[in-house]
């Protein structure tokens, strides 16, 4: 993880909505995912969840065979299901991923209620660039094959479409669409 940014607040709930606890986060993440057991998405949230929450265990070596549980878990999600997610990623609740394969994740935060679909990568323009990555904010739908490069940030409630290529801030309620992405203004829903 040297070099990549590491935000290890918790995600705000929304107005009025407690934070679950840790079996709470686990069941909401199930149902997210159709009460599907062996859906590729829900694994690899999972085995994300559990890498973030070990970061929490003091000293380090008592941490230390639960880390090596979680680079094994994260490494076989990676190699089945096709979907990497940085453990540095703050993940936020709700999230859905709708398909397996070609799935890489490093960004700052991927805020709640996003949908990503397969294909996707959410990351850094060029290597060497650890701390210039992106962040997507609440209700964001993205289509697959789509890439948000660099230092951007997705606002809340937009659309990618897919193989849409981001380089440039989303404003709230657009969406991007092309190589690289135009923004157009999202019809009202």
């Amino acid at each position: 993880m040297a070099g990549v940014p590491t935000h290890d607040a918790s995600v705000s709930p929304p107005a009025g909505e407690p934070v679950p606890g840790w079996f709470g986060l686990w069941a909401e993440d199930f149902r997210t995912h159709q009460c599907k057991l062996f859906e590729q998405g829900f694994w690899a949230i999972r085995v994300h969840r559990f890498g973030r929450r070990i970061q929490r265990i003091r000293p380090r070596l008592l941490r230390a065979p639960f880390s090596l549980v979680y680079l094994a878990a994260a490494r076989f999600v990676q190699w089945t299901c096709g979907i990497s997610i940085h453990p540095a990623v703050e993940l936020g609740r709700r999230v859905r991923i709708w398909h397996h394969s070609g799935i890489v994740i490093t960004a700052v935060r991927i805020g709640d209620d996003v949908h990503i679909r397969q294909n996707t990568t959410i990351g850094s323009r060029r290597a060497g660039e650890p701390d210039r990555l992106p962040i997507v904010e609440d209700r964001v739908d993205i289509g697959c094959g789509a890439c948000i490069l660099g230092r951007v940030t997705v606002g809340h409630d937009s659309a990618i479409g897919a193989n849409a290529v981001v380089l440039e801030d989303v404003p709230p309620h657009s969406i991007a669409i092309g190589v690289p992405a135009r923004i157009i203004p999202r019809p009202p829903s």
